[in-house]
């Protein structure tokens, strides 16, 4: 085969790659968004969203928390017997007041940081997939580091607030748990376990958002990529590219979720915790099937609210995009 042969087919599978790329959807990208009703809608959406799975959450954390081994349907049925159905949203409240900082935080470093990165790796010349999976690695860790700092003691109160119960009620509420933990344990408390949440979040965003642009691309190659004018087709191929990135996150970050949730849950009147100590106390308890407690209530909760999150976040960029930015 000739020099010019290979040229023109290097030249054709560029071509056909372009062309690939052209028929996808359209990204709303971070310029292209009105910021103030980009926030305040995603507010709203995501409260409801939030809303719908803290059950599932709830379920999840009792599981990883208590030491006898026990199925999640039996766990929700004990906390439906004990505590009535308010029992599956304890700490909402709290949960709620943290999710809307913690949303915003999240979605400007990772729109500004895709947007960036994205720029930067195209201007250097990079193909335009490889751009995008790079762009969405580092949105992800950016965004996941930036969320921490406001969900770790959102989480650390919520999760404290979840498993306690009307015969075992040290907390009155959110505000009540926020003061006796810094009185107890100082700002630390509040930060228990933030280390481990960025090892456990940051890696897990970084290739759950690359995946979701891969798995997209995939998808849409199989399903044909004219199909994306259509709404139903454009939202069920963003949800399952969501829900299977999703599930493989959560599969893999499992163990770090469980010694971060005992981690952040243990009372502080008891001896410090340490990782190293929890580690060997889970251990001690079921072996390495004690680091999957809760995998089930975890792999359904995240994999649905990947699918439901994205879906609902590919629509609020939408609505939120600038008049004339989209024609």
């Amino acid at each position: 085969m000739s020099f010019s042969a290979v040229d023109m087919e290097e030249e054709s599978g560029a071509a056909a790659a372009a062309e690939e790329i052209r028929r996808l959807p359209a990204e709303v990208n971070w310029e292209m968004l009105d910021k103030s009703r980009f926030f305040v809608l995603g507010a709203a959406l995501f409260s409801g969203v939030s809303a719908a799975l803290y059950p599932a959450v709830v379920v999840k954390t009792h599981l990883q928390v208590a030491p006898p081994p026990a199925a999640a349907t039996a766990t929700a049925a004990a906390i439906l017997r004990r505590d009535g159905p308010r029992g599956f949203y304890r700490g909402f409240g709290a949960s709620l007041a943290g999710t809307v900082p913690a949303r915003a935080l999240y979605m400007a470093a990772l729109e500004a940081t895709k947007s960036s990165v994205w720029s930067a790796a195209v201007r250097l010349g990079v193909s335009e997939p490889a751009a995008s999976a790079a762009a969405s690695a580092a949105a992800g860790v950016s965004a996941a580091v930036a969320a921490q700092v406001v969900w770790t003691p959102v989480d650390i109160i919520s999760q404290r607030l979840m498993v306690q119960t009307s015969a075992t009620c040290r907390y009155r509420g959110g505000a009540d748990a926020f003061r006796k933990i810094l009185v107890a344990d100082g700002v630390r408390g509040l930060y228990r376990g933030f280390g481990l949440s960025i090892l456990t979040y940051a890696p897990s965003n970084a290739v759950w958002w690359s995946s979701y642009a891969m798995a997209q691309r995939f998808l849409w190659r199989v399903v044909g990529a004219e199909r994306s004018e259509s709404y139903p087709s454009l939202m069920a191929v963003q949800g399952a590219s969501a829900a299977l990135a999703g599930g493989a996150s959560a599969l893999v970050t499992m163990p770090l979720d469980t010694v971060k949730t005992r981690l952040q849950v243990m009372e502080a009147d008891a001896a410090r915790p340490t990782l190293a100590s929890t580690m060997r106390g889970l251990l001690k308890e079921g072996g390495w099937a004690a680091c999957y407690r809760g995998l089930g209530p975890r792999w359904g909760s995240t994999s649905l609210s990947a699918a439901t999150m994205v879906t609902t976040y590919e629509f609020l960029k939408r609505l939120s995009a600038k008049e004339g930015s989209m024609g």
